[in-house]
């Protein structure tokens, strides 16, 4: 899984603190809202829509669609629950995320829609991203932006749906900084042993605080310590991991 390009090139440290919460809330009710809220602030939208496809290819069909999670706006009439051909045959025979979009007619109510899909085997995961029928259409910029989420989202997306069959859901009636920052922590351990990297104690702190959002000059303050002593931290943590700085972090992250 990568971080966008669209990620990678802003250094907002509230970007950061948006991917940190949509890691932390995979298997969790407020999912599609996380997301919601990260992608809304790349390319406006008013709503979301998660799912999940199981595909007969005997019958060319799709044999189960499960609703994983939705955000934003209610629709004034029911999204369509298949594509029609020859999208449907497009999906199925994909080997690689797709993106697809929908204008909304003059005279309809629908929304302009963009799809983005990944595929693995017989199932397809899709994010549908809406925007009001009155507003302009997704211009090819805005395109570009979302298809190069999908190397974020979509692999979320799937390892949403996977928590979800594990009927695991994350606690809810805690504070929010707490669940996010809990979760992430463990996310972030489970990554490392999946990895089989070792950090030190105050290496795994700078890390976990750089992707909640936190900056260098906020986490030397926690920590009782220089910026420059965070900066090393980072990029032993890094060196460590493979990848390069904070953004290289973060894609690292993006993959648990």
């Amino acid at each position: 899984m990568k971080l966008t390009a669209s990620l990678a090139h802003h250094a907002d440290p509230q970007l950061y603190l948006q991917l940190g919460e949509l890691i932390a809330s995979t298997g969790a009710d407020r999912f599609a809202s996380q997301m919601l809220r990260l992608v809304d602030a790349q390319v406006p939208i008013h709503r979301l829509e998660i799912s999940e496809w199981t595909l007969d290819p005997r019958q060319a069909s799709v044999s189960r669609i499960r609703l994983l999670g939705t955000a934003g706006v209610q629709p004034q009439r029911p999204s369509p629950q298949t594509l029609r051909h020859p999208l449907l045959q497009s999906i199925m025979q994909m080997d690689d995320p797709l993106l697809i979009e929908f204008k909304a007619p003059l005279d309809a109510q629908r929304a302009h829609q963009c799809h983005l899909v990944s595929c693995s085997g017989d199932r397809r995961w899709m994010i549908c991203f809406h925007r009001l029928p009155e507003q302009r259409a997704f211009s090819l910029t805005e395109l570009s932006q979302l298809k190069s989420l999908s190397d974020t989202l979509l692999p979320l997306v799937e390892h949403h749906g996977q928590l979800l069959d594990q009927g695991l859901p994350r606690r809810a009636g805690a504070a929010l900084d707490d669940i996010q920052v809990g979760s992430l922590r463990c996310a972030f351990n489970e990554r490392l042993a999946q990895e089989g990297a070792k950090l030190s104690s105050r290496e795994q702190e700078v890390c976990i605080g750089l992707l909640t959002g936190a900056t260098v000059a906020q986490m030397a303050q926690k920590l009782s310590v220089k910026n420059s002593s965070i900066e090393t931290y980072l990029k032993r943590a890094t060196a460590k991991l493979g990848v390069s700085g904070r953004h290289g972090l973060a894609k690292w992250m993006a993959g648990a």
